[in-house]
């Protein structure tokens, strides 16, 4: 009963709005899981110093100076107070790590609802590529259709603006002609 109420303080939409794309890839910041997983951030990276083979450079890494001024633009973060060091970001492998370094219940109920939400968006972003794929296709149809009714329509100005030739009676013609 606890992990349903500790899991209730946030829903979906807090931990979508704390997943960001950072180097091409979606991740989270340390101080956002920290929350989540109410720890201090300190902690939290305390922990992931410790065990430094369970966090290779695709699981997490540490943002740049100028990605980080980028990123607090993006969320207005004030820039009065706060953070020493640059943060870390973990990647949905990372994320899935943190709960083997972090043994609570608190840990492994938000990594699954994490996990669950980055599948979700993984397969969104599937779907959004397909759609993609076929507007495309729609797009180079369009232009083919276009391209076959100007032609028709340069053909029909050719044909109404030849003269017509006087034409030959044929059939019966009547003596006076």
């Amino acid at each position: 009963m606890t992990n349903k109420n500790a899991l209730s303080s946030f829903n979906d939409e807090v931990v979508i709005n704390k997943i960001y794309e950072i180097r091409r890839q979606k991740v989270m910041l340390d101080s956002d899981l920290a929350e989540l997983y109410q720890v201090e951030t300190k902690r939290l990276n305390e922990q992931v110093r410790r065990n430094p083979d369970r966090f290779p450079e695709d699981f997490m890494f540490q943002l740049t100076e100028n990605e980080w001024k980028n990123l607090k633009s993006q969320i207005a973060t004030s820039s009065w107070g706060g953070r020493r060091k640059l943060p870390f970001v973990f990647t949905e492998h990372g994320v899935l790590m943190l709960s083997s370094v972090l043994n609570s219940s608190q840990a492994i109920q938000v990594n699954i609802q994490i996990v669950r939400i980055f599948t979700r968006l993984r397969k969104l972003l599937n779907e959004h590529s397909e759609l993609k794929l076929e507007i495309t296709d729609i797009k180079k149809h369009l232009q083919n259709h276009d391209k076959n009714i100007e032609l028709v329509f340069t053909y029909l100005d050719e044909l109404t603006e030849k003269k017509a030739a006087p034409r030959r009676r044929i059939g019966f013609k009547p003596d006076n002609l």
